[in-house]
């Protein structure tokens, strides 16, 4: 069933329904916005919206990219015969929840597994970051590449109780890599704004500049 719902309100005018497995919020405002399907998504087409959404040129975003597609391959199932169908086919992304790539409750728990948005969770988030100085101007709570590995390292202990050992490795696929993408900032200073996620999570929509990078892929 799809999920219309944008943390406990509607999903805003004009958006693409999303259905509740689909649990990666970042391919959720992807598809929100309808730079991909909700559905089957060739591994390709998913490779170049990623790349083209880090904003990377060249060698890097071509990096980007078999990362990516490597991930994507497996997100839906490790049996030969699975692979085969996402390698033909595509990655189901209407099928993403319980796969391999799931944390099952491991990770930062903002979205729970009806793909409600427990805003108590961002508020935590936010506890492990700072305020910094914004480049637009102003300054806002941010985390950095060490805030957010002393914050997936807490999930983790947090989660002992039902934890898998692979779920500390996968959970570096999630956070860095959405700091690689929308982080604001240059090096050990590069920090993902609270407030984004908090947008990324609830209204399912991306930062302007990440669209912008989007649709000039387009």
């Amino acid at each position: 069933m799809p999920d219309n719902r944008a943390g406990t309100g509607e999903a805003p005018a004009g958006q693409i329904s999303v259905s509740s497995n689909n649990p990666c919020p970042f391919l959720r405002a992807l598809v929100a916005a309808g730079f991909v399907g909700g559905h089957i998504v060739p591994l390709p087409v998913l490779a170049r919206t990623i790349a083209a959404a880090s904003g990377e040129k060249g060698l890097k975003a071509m990096q980007v990219g078999i990362k990516t597609y490597l991930v994507a391959l497996i997100a839906n199932g490790l049996n030969p015969l699975r692979l085969l169908r996402s390698i033909w086919s595509g990655a189901e992304l209407d099928a993403l929840r319980n796969g391999p790539l799931d944390k099952r409750g491991s990770g930062s728990r903002i979205l729970d597994a009806t793909a409600a948005v427990h805003e108590g969770e961002i508020d935590r988030l936010a506890t492990f970051g700072q305020d910094r100085p914004d480049p637009a101007g102003g300054s806002e709570r941010g985390l950095t590449s060490e805030e957010i590995t002393i914050y997936m390292d807490t999930n983790f202990e947090r989660a002992k109780a039902t934890r898998r050992r692979i779920d500390r490795q996968l959970m570096n696929g999630e956070w860095p890599v959405l700091l690689n993408i929308i982080g604001k900032g240059q090096g050990k200073s590069r920090y993902l704004s609270v407030a984004e996620v908090r947008t990324l999570f609830v209204e399912r929509r991306l930062p302007a500049r990440i669209v912008e990078r989007l649709s000039s892929h387009r």
